[in-house]
């Protein structure tokens, strides 16, 4: 294996400083967040679990949580996970639905779907499925055609939709918010990619190569397969024995010695028959398909600056869709956070014990999230949504800003280099 085994060691130790919860949070205040939302679901939504088929003929399980107020009509909410949208069964309720508390209260038809491949659903799942350009017929289905197919559905058969559908998602279901917009349904009319990866060689569990060791833990979570639907667990995951993970792997050199853990994982498989960015990697690329997409779709793009997992995806995400489509409706937003930290509220809002403020995931939901699909789901859609071109926060001054353009039109780049004592300078050292 042609790993450079410094660097993965190095991202492994990154991902797991940046991934430190921070404990501020007392019990207390969790008990009653959790006790405030525990039955909002069921008291204001109706629940129902569907098989939607898709154009090869494969069934891909839904569910569906629409409000039990029947006296207007919504747009439709869709995330699509590899994850489960568990609990399974239509007496049993998720506690909170949607991107947010607030927009779970805002009112949305919101829906969750397994994967092709994954729990529930029928068909043969491929970890980071990439885009078929050349379709051999009209069956030849890929992620994009089962979003596709899948809203296709909704619009047709869910009662009280008002014909547009939003997409959100983070890290993964972010990667399906983003295949959504290629060569999107005409009722998607907003998509917000959150923490989405853009290459797999390049982000995740890969940094620029480099395989992040820290995720082999997690690789049978990819890498297992299953040959029916199911509702339970079919992975199951590595015991390191140690939580000093850095240590297992230096004793675990070279890397060959890991595939005795891992001899019937066929992501660990084929990561090791391709260490290099060859063609089996370009092909799940998912930025060079973002060329062409329609000026009916809204996207916003959200990222953390301190995603250890998930950097790259967003930036480029948001660059791609900007350069290549003038005329769409693209926005970016960056706060101070952690792998998907903006879904989460703390009351503290810090990374491992860098303290940026309170309650900034709730600014964030409140003031950016929601008023974006509301604009374009319920609103008039029109570019005016009275959101930035780009809603950044300044982690030196601790404040969030807003932009026309990005990068800003006065941005200067500038090298830093590594100095002695754990500094950066703008001078280069002899050393």
């Amino acid at each position: 294996m042609k790993f450079n085994t410094i660097a993965s060691l190095v991202f492994s130790t990154c991902f797991l400083l940046f991934s430190c919860k921070d404990s501020s949070s007392t019990k207390e205040e969790i008990k009653k967040e959790t006790k405030t939302e525990d039955n909002y679901v069921k008291t204001h939504y109706d629940k129902k679990e569907v098989q939607v088929k898709m154009r090869d003929g494969k069934s891909l399980f839904t569910t569906i949580y629409s409000p039990k107020d029947k006296s207007k009509k919504y747009p439709i909410l869709i995330q699509r996970t590899p994850y489960s949208c568990r609990p399974y069964g239509e007496n049993v309720y998720k506690k909170n639905i949607a991107p947010s508390p607030t927009m779970m209260k805002e009112g949305y038809i919101v829906v969750y779907q397994d994967v092709r491949g994954r729990w529930m659903s029928e068909g043969t799942y491929d970890n980071m499925r990439g885009v078929i350009t050349k379709k051999l017929d009209k069956n030849t289905a890929d992620e994009s055609t089962d979003t596709y197919d899948s809203i296709d559905w909704l619009v047709k058969n869910v009662e009280n939709n008002n014909g547009k559908v939003g997409t959100w998602g983070i890290s993964y279901p972010g990667h399906y918010a983003t295949m959504a917009v290629v060569d999107a349904h005409p009722a998607l009319k907003a998509s917000s990619p959150q923490a989405c990866i853009g290459d797999f060689w390049f982000d995740d569990f890969h940094h620029n190569g480099a395989y992040t060791l820290s995720y082999f833990k997690v690789n049978s979570l990819f890498g297992t397969y299953k040959d029916q639907p199911t509702d339970t667990a079919w992975y199951k995951f590595l015991d390191f024995g140690t939580k000093d993970q850095y240590q297992y792997f230096l004793e675990n050199t070279p890397l060959t010695k890991l595939n005795k853990y891992a001899d019937k994982d066929y992501f660990w498989k084929e990561i090791t028959e391709h260490p290099n960015y060859d063609e089996f990697w370009q092909e799940r690329g998912l930025i060079q398909h973002l060329k062409n997409v329609k000026p009916s779709v809204a996207t916003m793009v959200v990222g953390g600056w301190f995603d250890a997992e998930d950097l790259y995806g967003p930036l480029e995400t948001y660059k791609n869709i900007e350069k290549y489509n003038k005329e769409n409706y693209n926005t970016l937003v960056f706060g101070p956070w952690s792998h998907g930290d903006w879904a989460r509220e703390k009351g503290r809002s810090a990374v491992g014990n860098v303290y940026f403020g309170d309650s900034i995931s709730t600014f964030y939901q409140k003031n950016i999230e929601s008023k974006f699909f509301h604009h374009f789901l319920k609103g008039d859609g029109s570019k005016n949504s009275g959101l930035p071109e780009a809603y950044v926060f300044d982690t030196g001054k601790k404040e969030w800003k807003k932009y026309d353009t990005w990068p800003p039109k006065n941005a200067k780049k500038k090298t830093w280099y590594l100095q002695e004592d754990q500094k950066f300078g703008t001078e280069k050292t002899s050393k």
